[in-house]
């Protein structure tokens, strides 16, 4: 069993620090002691925006986004095209649509994908409001914008049928080959995804 190097503090620092998405033990320590070589230009603003988040981020009882404000800034921007909702897996997934900046309409946040496998039901997603809105908001459309993976085509299949009688038109992003891709580096069933959704010139 490896020697702590440091104190008990800097060691909870980087064991918090480990459970960050994308970070394994040796990352997490040179993150740590990157902010501890920085404490005055970096630690100590990073601690302190984290503090001040932590009191005031709230959900959107409307949507699902996180923000600091309840309904949150996208649920009361006038601008946007309210005769479409757009339907995400998670607050990430709004943030990366968002970034895109193609669409101009609200979202819905579901809180995950339905996955039978880790015991995710339709329970345990934002469904109910998603129904609600529909019908309350007169959407015109809904895009399914969820994962490619089964447990997201699964989802959307499960709103399609939740929203048949609602007379909304339905749809979901196209799928197929990657802007800048080349077809020789893509796995079968992005190819045949390609295929079937394939555009007239």
């Amino acid at each position: 069993m490896p020697r702590a190097v440091a104190g008990p503090e800097i060691e909870r620092l980087i064991q918090l620090i480990a459970r960050l998405p994308g970070l394994g033990p040796r990352s997490a320590r040179r993150v740590a002691l990157h902010l501890i070589k920085k404490r005055e230009a970096l630690m100590a603003p990073l601690a302190a925006a984290m503090t001040d988040a932590l009191g005031k981020i709230v959900e959107c009882r409307r949507c699902g986004n996180v923000d600091v404000c309840d309904p949150c800034t996208i649920c009361t921007d006038t601008s946007r095209d309210r005769r479409t909702l757009v339907v995400v897996a998670d607050v990430g997934d709004l943030w990366a649509l968002e970034r895109a900046g193609v669409l101009n309409a609200p979202y819905h946040v579901l809180g995950g994908v339905l996955s039978p496998l880790d015991g995710v039901g339709p329970e345990d997603l934002n469904l109910a409001k998603l129904v609600t809105r529909v019908h309350e908001d007169e959407v015109g459309e809904v895009i399914l914008a969820l994962g490619a993976t089964v447990d997201g085509q699964t989802t959307a299949h499960y709103i399609t049928d939740m929203l048949r009688d609602a007379h909304v038109r339905v749809t979901r992003l196209a799928q197929g080959v990657p802007v800048g891709g080349e077809l020789d580096y893509l796995d079968e069933g992005t190819l045949s995804a390609a295929i079937r959704a394939r555009t007239q010139m």
